[in-house]
């Protein structure tokens, strides 16, 4: 077993989490773009469709974003109904053109009321209404990725006549899944340092309130080095992770993805 874990882990979040990292990774999607909002969209859609090849999930993104007319943001809120047309050959994998729509009038609604996807993730205040997402300032600390994550689902799948299908495609803690998908997306937008690869452009959850992104290359290096014990992979095994994790870097416990995964995926450990 390695001897000193955190020295060794430190020393590989150094060596991936830097802009060559971005090259190979979904997170290059969203990288593509200077708008916030145009972050915010393509950054969501590539981690919703992060699995399998990586270069697959990227031309995808792509072959996306080019029939949204290179502009996610501007299509979403000024399109009309003729130029959806387009989209209904869109698939990859068991994500089709039903969830590409779904998504497409999730945003549209959304960003008509909200300058940032940001407040989609905040649960409402006590004294505000379940779709009234236009938030007073959280309570030190923010409000914890779960109690975001729960949320941003009900909150997802509020429009009438949501498709049942699309449901399967934005997890929650609720439903016991590691919601690694989310999670990572959460990392993207929240986690600020002057490496070039996250961007931190959100402010209301703190880099020390985000969960591991639990996939399988982190997973099973995790369990390699004796991070994790819990027999399933589940909500649980994230929040263990995690904890794990935070005695290395109580403030930025999920910088420790960039090692994990890197070691799985790059260096086959």
């Amino acid at each position: 077993m390695i001897e000193n874990l955190k020295e060794f882990l430190d020393f590989k979040v150094a060596q991936y989490n830097q802009p060559g990292f971005i090259t190979n990774d979904p997170i290059s999607i969203p990288h593509l773009f200077t708008k916030k909002q145009d972050i915010e969209i393509m950054g969501f859609w590539a981690a919703t469709l992060a699995w399998g090849q990586r270069v697959t999930i990227i031309n995808k993104c792509k072959e996306l974003i080019q029939l949204m007319d290179g502009a996610p943001y501007d299509f979403i809120i000024n399109h009309e109904e003729s130029d959806l047309k387009k989209l209904l050959n869109f698939k990859h994998r068991t994500f089709n053109d039903i969830d590409t729509l779904y998504f497409i009038a999730f945003f549209r609604y959304h960003y008509e009321r909200n300058e940032s996807l940001e407040s989609a993730f905040q649960p409402p205040s006590p004294l505000k209404g379940e779709h009234d997402v236009n938030h007073e300032t959280p309570p030190l600390g923010g409000w914890g990725a779960e109690a975001a994550l729960n949320h941003f689902r009900s909150y997802f799948f509020s429009l009438p006549d949501y498709p049942h299908r699309t449901k399967k495609h934005v997890s929650s803690p609720s439903q016991k899944s590691t919601c690694k998908r989310l999670n990572m997306f959460l990392r993207w937008m929240v986690r600020k340092d002057n490496c070039g690869v996250d961007f931190g452009i959100w402010n209301q959850l703190k880099p020390a309130d985000l969960i591991m992104p639990c996939d399988l290359h982190v997973d099973r290096v995790s369990r390699k080095l004796n991070l994790i014990t819990r027999k399933q992979t589940d909500w649980q095994t994230a929040l263990e992770l995690t904890e794990r994790l935070r005695e290395f870097d109580p403030v930025d416990p999920v910088k420790y993805d960039f090692a994990l995964f890197g070691l799985g995926i790059e260096e086959k450990f």
